[in-house]
């Protein structure tokens, strides 16, 4: 056989495994993107389902405070059909963290309910899940930041785009105030 041959199926061979490898590391990357982003959403499912306890704890403390119950019982609805990009979704999710603020805001003016164990399992319980939601967007970040880098990156930039693959935004909060935990007082 020809030396040449030899030289131009090796190299052939070589920028074909290079582009299965390429194809692969940015299926892998998207898919761990979809899982993270699939995190944060059970993480805010849990959320979901802990605030109509929540809500329920306090109606019989805070009687006055009507609007606050109501706020927040709006903001899960919107959250919770929450659809669309990460960046809509952040911002629903925000506005939800934003009125639980306001609620335990509130229950600082009602001494029983803070005593309350019901209400203290509740904060506790909502708290280790925002820690988690945190955790979880973390997560969607690095991964959609690796995928992003991947994408950008020459030469496998020529292989994301010949097969589609283009980037994803990345969990962001809206506001400086958003950037806030939920407070939790005991």
């Amino acid at each position: 056989m020809n030396t040449y041959l030899i030289i131009i199926l090796a190299t052939i061979g070589a920028v074909a495994l290079w582009l299965i490898y390429t194809f692969n590391r940015f299926v892998v990357l998207r898919t761990r993107s979809k899982e993270a982003l699939s995190d944060i959403d059970v993480q805010t499912k849990r959320r979901y389902d802990l605030i109509p306890n929540l809500v329920d704890a306090v109606k019989g403390y805070m009687q006055h405070e009507r609007s606050v119950l109501e706020n927040v019982t709006k903001a899960r609805t919107e959250a919770m059909a929450g659809a669309g990009s990460p960046l809509e979704r952040a911002e629903k999710e925000n506005a939800l963290s934003n009125t639980l603020k306001t609620l335990f805001a509130v229950s600082e003016n009602y001494p029983q309910l803070k005593a309350n164990a019901n209400f203290l399992d509740l904060q506790r319980e909502l708290a280790d899940t925002e820690n988690k939601i945190q955790a979880a967007r973390r997560f969607y970040n690095g991964n959609v930041r690796d995928l992003n880098i991947k994408i950008e990156t020459f030469p496998a930039r020529l292989v994301a785009g010949a097969f589609g693959f283009s980037k994803i935004s990345f969990f962001e909060t809206a506001s400086e105030a958003e950037k806030e935990p939920v407070s939790v007082k005991f």
